[in-house]
C-alpha cells in the first residue's frame, strides 16, 4: 500500500486545528512557541562576551550573581 504524501502546509494546518482543539488557544501558542528558532549566533555571541575573561573572573560573576540571589530569595538557600 502506497500512502499518498500530503504538502508540508495541509499536515501543518491540520495539526495546528488538532493542537487548538484538544489545548485550547493559549496552550496551542505556548506549545508552538517552544520551538521558535532564535536569532544570531549564540555561541559566537558568547565567545566574543567571555573572550578574555579569566577562570577567576568568571568565578567571581558566578559567586556574586548567587550571592544577589540568595539576598533577593532567601528561602532558596538550601
Amino acid at each position: 500500500m502506497i500512502a499518498e504524501t500530503q504538502p508540508l502546509t495541509e499536515i501543518t494546518q491540520r495539526a495546528l486545528r488538532l493542537l487548538y482543539q484538544e489545548l485550547g488557544l493559549v496552550d496551542t501558542v505556548r506549545f508552538l512557541n517552544q520551538f521558535t528558532a532564535g536569532l544570531g549566533d549564540y555561541t559566537e555571541e558568547r565567545r566574543a562576551v567571555i573572550e578574555n575573561q579569566t577562570l577567576a573572573e568568571a568565578l567571581s560573576e558566578v559567586y556574586q550573581f548567587q550571592a544577589e540571589r540568595s539576598a533577593q530569595h532567601p528561602e532558596s538557600d538550601h
